[in-house]
């Protein structure tokens, strides 16, 4: 059986960072293009002030860092920062491989009992 071992990361604030629908749109418009606050402001019907609450989510969660450049706040997707959240699905996608495989030699193992009794039932 698979133990999972917890990443160096708690995955907790990437997942929080990806639970919200502006936030995911926000790292779409990163991923193509570093934006400062206001730039980012313009693709959104809300106030700045929601914008930074919601990128310092996504710094929080290590999807996006930072760069100050005098007043300007360049704000750049980390795709690392996925990591931790692929980490933590990985596991339950070997948890559940294992569990189909076990569920496969199972049938296997019953088809082949099943053969072996008709074979001494029918000579």
């Amino acid at each position: 059986m698979n133990t999972y071992v917890t990443a160096s990361a708690d995955p907790q604030p990437v997942f929080r960072a990806l639970a919200d629908p502006t936030r995911r749109q926000i790292l779409q418009h990163l991923q193509h293009e570093d934006m400062t606050i206001g730039e980012v402001t313009e693709h959104f019907d809300i106030t700045r002030a929601a914008i930074k609450k919601h990128l310092n989510i996504l710094e929080e969660g290590q999807l996006i860092y930072v760069e100050v450049r005098g007043r300007e706040r360049i704000n750049h997707f980390r795709g690392d920062g996925l990591e931790t959240a692929a980490q933590w699905i990985d596991y339950f996608g070997n948890f559940w491989d294992e569990r189909l495989m076990s569920l496969k030699d199972a049938i296997e193992n019953d088809k082949q009992r099943k053969q072996n009794r008709n074979k001494r039932n029918n000579p």
